[in-house]
């Protein structure tokens, strides 16, 4: 199974937030994989936003941001990512806490099942 197909649309899922996220954090799905839980969704703090209470996240899956708008500021590394900036993550991989002074907006794709390699 896959993501289901779509040609060009407006999304229609509301905004929810996440289970376990902290406020201020929420998300739009754009497509999801029923089976296997890889996604592709719309990710938006509000302005003022931390998460220093969660810690720092690791997930088991391969995870996608590319910031659309806004800035995220990693409280770990003291760096502040802006619109146009990519991150690629293997599973496991240790990131945040983070902090949005004033909003950010980003698409996020999560892979949990990984092909062969070549």
């Amino acid at each position: 199974m896959s993501r289901p197909q779509s040609e060009f649309h407006r999304p229609e899922a509301p905004w929810r937030r996440p289970p376990g996220a902290p406020a201020g954090v929420w998300e739009q799905e754009l497509a999801v994989d029923p089976v296997s839980g890889d996604s592709t969704v719309l990710q938006r703090y509000e302005p003022g936003t931390d998460t220093s209470a969660q810690g720092a996240v690791r997930h088991d899956y391969f995870e996608e941001v590319y910031v659309l708008e806004g800035d995220l500021t990693d409280l770990r590394l003291g760096e502040t990512f802006t619109a146009g900036m990519y991150a690629y993550r293997h599973p496991d991989m240790e990131h945040g806490p983070w902090t949005s002074a004033e909003g950010v907006r980003m698409l996020v794709i999560s892979t949990h099942t990984v092909g062969p390699r070549p």
